[in-house]
């Protein structure tokens, strides 16, 4: 058989890893000009992730020579080029998917100038690859330089006067150095977020040496942090025991860093924790404490050419961020996805992206989704979550070998449908709060709501009796 796998970050060089390594046949199409995905686009200052780094890389090929706690963009993309020299995987560049279509023999993939029929298709396009932009009125007539965080492309803000739209993650992690530099920034803030300090640090020569030489010891440090997050971090999300922990410890971050109390009115959180993403940064705080930082909690009613409107009037800018994520529940948009049937999956979707085991939509034979709808994590690595999936696809190939075309059942969806919807009712994120985690209407079609252990125990195989086979619809 062949496979079309669809983007070249963590989830797409995982697949390509493992059908190069079974000797099947396979296609990686990129829409960019390399490899890394989210990694290779988003190049602002300080960006960096937030899961600890020995967790951050393949379990087949573990990265023991990370140079701090919690990995740079730059290291992080270094890694995914290094996995795909090392492993021989060429991605076929500027190739973006357009159209999926089942023709009743198999996967048309449409590539501007090209159209290739594949067995089966693996889509790893993830979650956060397209910018969110708000609407605000006038933002066309801006006269200055308007930006998304994820397409920075080598801006020097050294002496402007910045507006950063968002205080989420990305915008934790951009303000800091742009502030060092800057004439002025205002930090329009929408809803405050729970931080937590993030214990960053260079590793020692002496640590490097010993994750890369001592047997064992890099695996230990790994599973120690692996089961750290899944039973301390976890909990909280579903109202457990470290519900209070977390809250007890943002708060005395809070305290610690930023003195002016109404400046902390301001950045105190009226959710409960986790609800919205938290974000683990140590140096936002003081950079909003810095006498050319001012954090902006009106609304903004529109944009100018000068500036930024407020209630208040007009705050002048020449160079605008916006730090204001993606279109996360907009899965595989804006490709086109139909079957043999003519059947839409975006139509399919209307009401909100949904897949058995994250994996799979009847009505779709041999379509696989990575990191596709229930399958984000908020406290653990997605790197984890990906091996998990690719092992089941795996498992797919198979089956697909030996009894023809697989398509999930209507109502093996519906039964993991009943058991999802049931978790996700006890976590925090079903609570009175907006977060990228649901669509407008407030189904959360994004997060998995148990623990990472646990999704891999049920992915440990396919089960053929949620699929029928030899279909071509």
């Amino acid at each position: 058989m062949r496979v079309a796998i669809v983007g070249a970050g963590f989830g797409g060089l995982c697949m390509a890893v493992r059908l190069a390594r079974r000797g099947i046949p396979h296609v990686v199409f990129e829409k960019g000009d390399g490899v890394g995905g989210t990694w290779r686009d988003n190049t602002y200052p300080g960006a960096g992730c937030d899961i600890p780094s020995h967790l951050y890389s393949y379990s087949f090929d573990p990265y023991c020579d990370w140079s701090r706690r919690y990995p740079g963009q730059p290291e992080i993309l270094a890694y995914l080029e290094m996995i795909a020299a090392k492993h021989g995987i060429r991605p076929r560049f500027g190739a973006e998917v357009s159209e999926l279509a089942h023709d009743g023999a198999g996967w048309l993939v449409v590539t501007p100038g090209s159209v290739e029929r594949f067995d089966v298709v693996v889509t790893a396009v993830g979650q956060l690859n397209r910018p969110r932009v708000p609407g605000i009125p006038g933002a066309g007539t801006f006269a200055g330089d308007a930006f998304h965080s994820a397409r920075w492309a080598g801006r020097d803000l050294t002496g402007r006067r910045v507006a950063v739209i968002g205080t989420g993650s990305s915008a934790a992690q951009l303000i800091p150095p742009v502030a060092a530099t800057a004439e002025h920034v205002d930090v329009y803030q929408r809803t405050p977020s729970w931080v937590l300090p993030k214990a960053d640090a260079e590793f020692a020569p002496l640590t490097r040496a010993m994750f890369r030489w001592v047997p064992g010891a890099h695996r230990a440090y790994r599973r120690w942090f692996f089961d750290y997050v899944e039973k301390t971090v976890w909990p909280a999300l579903i109202g457990g025991w470290s519900t209070d922990l977390i809250r007890r410890t943002a708060l005395s971050h809070l305290r610690r860093q930023v003195p002016d109390p109404e400046l902390r009115r301001k950045l105190t959180p009226d959710y409960p924790p986790g609800c919205k993403r938290v974000v683990f940064d140590s140096l936002f705080y003081p950079a909003l404490t810095r006498p050319n930082v001012d954090l902006v909690t009106e609304p903004i009613v529109r944009i100018a050419p000068e500036g930024v409107r407020t209630p208040s009037g007009l705050r002048r800018a020449d160079t605008i961020v916006y730090a204001t994520g993606f279109h996360s529940t907009g899965f595989l948009m804006p490709m086109t996805v139909t079957n043999a049937g003519g059947r839409d999956l975006h139509d399919q979707w209307k009401d909100g992206a949904e897949a058995y085991l994250g994996l799979t939509a009847p009505g779709f034979p041999n379509l696989f989704f990575l990191y596709g709808p229930n399958t984000n994590l908020g406290h653990n690595s997605i790197v984890y979550m990906l091996e998990a999936q690719v092992r089941y696809v795996m498992g797919c190939l198979d089956l697909i070998a030996r009894r023809g075309p697989m398509e999930v059942t209507e109502g093996a969806l519906a039964a993991y449908r009943t058991a999802l919807n049931r978790a996700l009712a006890a976590t925090v994120w079903s609570g009175d709060c907006q977060s990228w985690y649901k669509t407008a209407d407030g189904r959360i079609t994004t997060n998995w709501p148990r623990t990472a252990r646990e999704y891999r125990r049920i992915t440990r195989r396919p089960r053929p009796g949620a699929y029928k086979f030899g279909t071509g619809r």
